[in-house]
């Protein structure tokens, strides 16, 4: 199925759980031109915001899987074209970049770029040169409210790569759970998951409900309204 044309500047909907991560998300993408909103209100997205105008829809980990299933099938509805990312951490960069990944158009296929998780390396096809940035990300704590994160420049050329095959390594720091790497080439942006988030953290999406974990603490409301 084709990728849907999307416009010069897409409106995004990121629905989180954390509110710093899910603002911080829609800052960094209001930055580079996009018209972002956040909310961690799941029962008033319907309600609050228009799903025909949509362009990208974000699901972070902590969005219940029934509440998430029930918001794709109401929003494909009346939205053919929306396209639906979920995101792979609690990380304002890595979300972004996600979404930057989505709504790019350059042409491209997966094999361009790919992770060798065995040997913990990038590995680039380039068939022209091009500007590439590798950047790793990792939360460093999943301590509630919020979980912390950081992330680390893992290459950036002072100028475009040539044609042909690169390989950039993953260093050491770069932990084994909870961590990604993302690949931008041009306009173009590629994510990967190097070491997957705990089943103990990705349970707690089902917090509070019969069979699932313990009531999370709650959070600050957020509901943004970007009228750009």
């Amino acid at each position: 199925m084709d990728q849907p044309t999307m416009p010069a500047n897409p409106r995004v909907l990121i629905v989180g759980r954390s509110p710093g991560v899910i603002t911080g998300a829609a800052d960094l993408l209001r930055g580079k031109g996009f018209r972002a909103d956040a909310t961690n209100l799941f029962a008033d997205v319907l309600t609050a915001y228009d799903s025909t105008a949509l362009d990208i829809v974000v699901f972070g980990g902590m969005v219940p899987p029934p509440a998430k299933q029930q918001l794709m099938d109401e929003i494909s509805r009346s939205n053919g074209r929306v396209v639906f990312v979920q995101g792979l951490a609690g990380i304002p960069g890595l979300v972004a970049a996600q979404v930057e990944g989505a709504a790019s158009s350059a042409p491209g296929t997966p094999d361009d770029a790919r992770y060798d998780a065995a040997t913990r390396t990038v590995r680039l096809t380039l068939r022209e040169p091009a500007d590439v940035t590798v950047d790793a990300w990792w939360i460093s704590s999943f301590a509630p409210p919020e979980p912390t994160s950081t992330s680390l420049r893992v290459t950036a050329g002072d100028g475009p790569l040539a044609a042909g095959e690169h390989a950039f390594a993953l260093p050491a720091e770069v932990p084994a759970e909870a961590s990604f790497v993302t690949v931008r080439v041009g306009p173009a942006v590629h994510a990967f998951t190097v070491g997957a988030i705990p089943e103990s953290i990705r349970r707690l999406a089902t917090a509070g409900t019969a069979g699932g974990p313990p009531a999370l603490p709650p959070v600050r409301p957020v509901a943004t309204h970007d009228h750009g």
